[in-house]
């Protein structure tokens, strides 16, 4: 693993004003671009806030939050290896490629960066996260905790296409506690609640 203190910078490379136009190129479903955004915004969280991630570094793992899903519609059987072509072509930098590579175990390419990591662990509990939030009275963010959280993962009907064991292990390889993991994507989740709706 990485020391994340050293992420590369994607300095003359594209920004994340450039990402947020290729996610919305590819990308024609909102739930699918608002699912980019709440990522951003948890691997953001604990870039800043766990890893101390600052600057252009930080904008570097907000793109590959925000990107790791931008070629599913049009690529969902090759997903997300046709995006991580284009992510190479357009010049991102190959710490945020390898981390789209990585975010899923059906590539079988291994997470080898402390990015790598972030990413795995916060795409499919966010995506809950945000689930637990919409069924809740009022749709918002203030009602989830931890417990409402941990108690909607047992109820195999809810949510049933997110794999339990997957958000299990994205905290096992932040070697975080689930609950404390949990807590963390409910904080990184805030600032993007308007742009999420919840």
């Amino acid at each position: 693993m990485t020391d994340p203190t050293t992420s590369t910078a994607p300095h003359d490379g594209p920004t994340r004003e450039d990402a947020w136009r290729l996610l919305c190129e590819w990308t024609a479903s909102p739930s699918l671009r608002k699912h980019g955004q709440a990522v951003e915004a948890t691997v953001a969280w604990y870039g800043e806030q766990r890893f101390g991630i600052t600057g252009a570094s930080l904008d570097g793992w907000r793109m590959a939050g925000l990107l790791h899903d931008f070629d599913y519609e049009r690529y969902p059987d090759t997903h997300p290896l046709q995006g991580a072509e284009e992510l190479r072509r357009l010049g991102y930098d190959e710490e945020i490629v390898g981390a789209v590579l990585g975010h899923g175990d059906h590539t079988g390419v291994p997470r080898t960066t402390q990015l790598a990591h972030v990413v795995y662990a916060c795409d499919e509990m966010s995506g809950f996260v945000v689930a637990v939030a919409y069924v809740r009275p009022n749709r918002s963010l203030d009602e989830v905790d931890v417990r409402s959280v941990v108690k909607k993962m047992r109820d195999k009907g809810f949510a049933r296409q997110v794999p339990r064991d997957q958000l299990e292990r994205g905290a096992a390889e932040l070697e975080l506690p689930l609950e404390e993991h949990i807590g963390n994507i409910i904080a990184g989740l805030a600032p993007a609640r308007a742009a999420l709706g919840i």
